[in-house]
């Protein structure tokens, strides 16, 4: 009986990428906990004889302190009671709060406006906030959108306060970028620890630094839709971050429709366009976490060129007919190709 084929795959690997010896006495640790809604996991390396719990509080501490910061889910969060201050009025924001704001404005501007994070009306109104789920009992699906009402470019940061100004209405929604900074944040933890070589993953998005103890990177698999038959991608995550959007995660359907968590922020509307999912390489994840919302709310044609135009080593994976899937590498992933 003939042997089945292999199945198809790819190799990407970071120019960064050198060869490394064995190091002895050194095992991997694995920690785990929850944060943000979902789970979060650290592969690290150190001696075999290691007590983990210190790490385990300072991660878990560390990724608290966010969730205070910038949760839309608790009310006596910095980001919930920005939401509540007058029109004109100033609030002095957390260190971490006030960098991620600094980045979701930046990627706003170069994306024209598809990441958005004065997005939360809109992501209230189609039931992926807390404001009312679209699985809790009760919901009902609106039948259009909310008049878009962004008021990003109104958002004033002030570089020596460390504040930003209300301009009025304005209720933000950090879900697509803070998660990926949650995850740069843990990485500064370990390597505040003195810990050098670490796999840190929280709720999908990944960041990889140094080896393992047998000299190899770690080796990761990027997301695929469900039911999409294309060559698997397997990349050394060594001084890098991936960061995965797809069409596929929190969808629900309504009047014979999908609607996906993701918000155009520029209609209001669930993006209804082809592309299943985005996953975007780079140094940081809070960047890759917000670059890749914003190349999947432009779509399958604009998101390649914003990409391409950016310098984004992104892979775009787009539904077809009769049940396919097309892909797309941008011209900086390409070059990771072993």
């Amino acid at each position: 009986m003939p042997s089945a084929a292999p199945e198809p795959r790819r190799v990407l690997i970071p120019p960064t990428l050198q060869p490394a010896p064995l190091v002895l006495g050194q095992a991997v640790h694995r920690l785990a906990g929850r944060s943000m809604g979902t789970t979060w996991q650290v592969d690290w390396v150190g001696p075999r004889q290691v007590q983990p719990t210190v790490v385990q509080h300072a991660l878990q501490s560390a990724l608290d302190e966010l969730v205070r910061q910038m949760s839309t889910w608790e009310t006596d969060s910095e980001l919930s009671r920005f939401g509540r201050l007058r029109a004109g009025e100033w609030q002095v924001l957390s260190p971490d709060f006030f960098q991620v704001m600094q980045a979701a404005l930046q990627v706003a501007e170069a994306s024209g406006g598809a990441f958005d994070p004065t997005v939360a009306p809109a992501v209230d109104h189609w039931g992926f906030g807390p404001a009312g789920r679209h699985d809790e009992a009760g919901f009902s699906a609106p039948a259009a959108a909310l008049p878009v009402a962004s008021t990003w470019q109104s958002l004033q940061l002030d570089t020596r306060q460390c504040a930003m100004r209300q301009p009025g209405g304005c209720r933000l929604d950090l879900s697509a970028i803070a998660k990926g900074h949650g995850v740069d944040v843990m990485a500064r933890v370990l390597r505040e620890r003195g810990i050098e070589s670490f796999l840190v993953e929280l709720g999908g998005e990944l960041r990889g630094e140094g080896h393992k103890p047998d000299g190899q990177p770690w080796w990761v698999a990027l997301e695929h839709p469900p039911g999409a038959e294309l060559p698997s991608t397997v990349l050394a995550l060594h001084g890098l971050s991936v960061a995965t959007s797809g069409d596929y995660r929190r969808a629900y359907q309504a009047g014979g429709q999908v609607r996906s968590h993701t918000i155009d922020p520029r209609s209001g509307e669930p993006v209804s366009h082809g592309l299943a999912s985005v996953s975007v390489l780079h140094t940081d994840a809070m960047w890759a976490d917000a670059w890749a919302t914003a190349l999947t709310v432009l779509g399958p044609q604009a998101g390649p060129a914003c990409a391409e135009a950016q310098g984004l080593a992104a892979l775009f994976i787009s539904r077809e007919a009769e049940g396919r899937f097309s892909e797309h590498l941008s011209p900086a992933l390409r070059a990771f190709l072993a």
